[in-house]
């Protein structure tokens, strides 16, 4: 495999994480510098030789520093052919010697306009020029140049370079190449996508995304079927033992956040098929949380999954240590919970950033679609819930507790799969009707789960994810027990449902949106 010598360096950065090491080591095995305006004088102040980019090309940086590195003695140097006659006679002509390693990252205008409230002008001055032309003119190059653009990959350079007399072999050349073009790809995404927004106001606007590789999963949603999972998942989840992730895994792990994080108290919550199937919580302890969460459904949490939404504790890990599930969600984990759980082999334990998760309900929901995809604005928050007291349609106002059910349930019904009807207390979920054709039939469904979890719904309060057509769906929760109700409204016949209300003597509230999961 042929190594290439790396005798000159260009250094311009950005980051400057892990910079004074890798720079150091390249000094040390006797690598020029060459670098600009903030990097050169980070490499000074650390004592390393280095010559600064305009003594170099003999050119002045021009306009606040937005012209510097666009010289044919740097892309020259990048660009020419060692293997090519022609090349190296104008090289050696123009005096435009090979430049055989950049380490460039770029302006950050993700961060900057990701953060929000920055101006179009701050972020213009965020767009970088010189970088990307650096990268993509050392990444063509790849067969003589190596090209560095995240830190991550400095000690693995560094350390092939100890071992092949400062040089690099091809098939890390070829690596590296292939990671700048998909990051200056993602660059000028996010680049398209801001101005874009800016200038259409609106969504009309082309679409594009760029996303690193991530990993192969270990099936879709069956084994014949392929998957693999782009972007920066890692930064999420991280998984700390068992089987390889599915695509299945992936969707149950995003449902999962998507339900714990509607919850402030201890909360544990068991899902099937991306449907929670039972909720609880409680004020200060997991095991009590957990307890409501499983009467609901015994059975859906073997090879379910679990989440929860506070350091997993040795006493719940030892419940569910007995059962066979088949992924667990926690922010973090007591050393004795981890201990217990190292037992569980195969059952995937992942450890979830919940603030991560909340930057990524920022971006937008996109999903395939017949010839290209869509995308759709999160749905992340319990809406309707604000005023509550306020909204109550019905002759009899809600008690307190049954104002707090109705939060609750309402909280864990906008995770259910509409059709979606949601009985509860306010601790805790009692039956569960999801995904039905009809409304009345997930009520139906509801009712029996409860009977045959042997769980009474007389005083429960009962939450529907979008408008009672009829009247129907509504007596069979007054019929079960239920004297509370929250229910988007809206239907042509909410008078027939409030009246069937009035009747039964139940409170109801209209929380005037809906929250339909497809």
């Amino acid at each position: 495999m042929e190594t290439q010598k790396i005798e000159r360096a260009l250094l311009s950065v950005s980051d400057k994480t892990g910079l004074d090491q890798f720079a150091k080591g390249l000094v040390d095995m006797g690598v020029q510098l060459i670098s600009t305006g903030g990097t050169c004088k980070y490499l000074r102040e650390l004592g390393l030789p280095v010559t600064e980019i305009s003594d170099y090309t003999g050119a002045p940086e021009l306009f606040d520093g937005r012209v510097k590195t666009l010289h044919p003695k740097v892309h020259g140097g990048l660009l020419q052919r060692r293997d090519l006659p022609e090349h190296q006679r104008q090289a050696k002509e123009h005096n435009i010697p090979p430049i055989d390693m950049v380490c460039v990252n770029l302006y950050p205008f993700e961060q900057t306009v990701a953060r929000g409230g920055a101006t179009l002008e701050e972020a213009i001055e965020k767009i970088d020029i010189g970088g990307p032309s650096m990268l993509r003119s050392a990444a063509k190059n790849y067969a003589a140049v190596t090209v560095v653009t995240d830190p991550a990959d400095y000690d693995a350079v560094l350390e092939e370079m100890r071992t092949h007399v400062a040089g690099t072999t091809l098939k890390t050349r070829e690596k590296l190449a292939i990671k700048v073009f998909m990051r200056t790809s993602a660059y000028d995404t996010a680049i398209s996508n801001y101005l874009g927004h800016q200038a259409a106001g609106s969504t009309k606007m082309n679409f594009s995304l760029s996303l690193p590789f991530a990993q192969t999963l270990r099936y879709g949603d069956n084994p014949h079927q392929p998957s693999v999972l782009y972007g920066s998942f890692e930064k999420i989840f991280h998984q700390l033992q068992g089987k390889e992730l599915s695509y299945t895994n992936v969707l149950d792990l995003d449902a999962a956040a998507s339900l714990i994080s509607n919850f402030r108290r201890p909360t544990v919550g068991i899902l099937k098929h991306t449907n929670p199937c039972g909720v609880g919580q409680d004020d200060d302890d997991l095991v009590e949380a957990w307890k409501r969460a499983y009467q609901t459904d015994t059975q859906a949490p073997f090879g379910g999954v679990i989440v929860m939404n506070r350091p997993m504790t040795e006493a719940l890990a030892r419940i569910v240590g007995a059962i066979f599930t088949d992924v667990i969600i926690a922010p973090d984990y007591e050393p004795g919970a981890r201990a217990l759980l190292q037992k569980k082999k195969n059952c995937r334990i992942m450890r979830v950033d919940m603030e991560a998760w909340r930057e990524y309900c920022k971006t937008p929901v996109v999903r395939s679609a017949p010839g290209g995809v869509m995308t759709m604005k999160r749905d992340d928050e319990a809406l309707g819930l604000d005023g509550l007291e306020n909204k109550v349609v019905t002759k009899r106002i809600p008690t307190a507790d049954e104002m707090e059910a109705m939060r609750f349930a309402w909280r864990v019904c906008k995770q259910v799969h509409s059709n979606a009807i949601v009985f509860t207390d306010k601790n805790g979920t009692l039956g569960i009707g999801a995904g039905q054709m009809s409304r009345v039939d997930s009520a139906k469904i509801a009712v029996w789960k409860a009977g045959e979890a042997g769980l009474s719904l007389k005083g429960s309060v009962i939450a529907s994810d979008g408008l009672f057509p009829f009247a129907d769906g509504l007596q069979t929760a007054i019929d079960a027990g239920a004297t509370a109700c929250i229910q988007p409204g809206g239907s042509i016949r909410d008078q027939e449902v409030i009246d069937a209300a009035d009747a039964a003597g139940i409170a109801m509230v209209f929380t005037g949106v809906r929250h339909f999961l497809h």
